[in-house]
């Protein structure tokens, strides 16, 4: 395997999650699609081929 494939692989993985997924949140926010003063905020990261399941939770305040 080439670790340097590999590590550009999921950096770009990664980065097209970072980015789509702040293009969503801010969304919701300005359409006012979110109830209250704070977003929980949930990723789940799974594989269809590995054992591989990854959560991350957070509470965002709203401006």
């Amino acid at each position: 395997m080439d670790e340097d494939r590999f590590n550009m692989a999921v950096r770009k993985f990664l980065k097209q999650v970072g980015v789509t997924s702040q293009r969503e949140i801010e969304r919701v926010v300005r359409e006012g699609k979110v109830q209250g003063r704070t977003l929980r905020l949930r990723m789940t990261l799974t594989s269809d081929d590995a054992p591989l399941r990854h959560v991350v939770e957070e509470t965002i305040e709203l401006p």
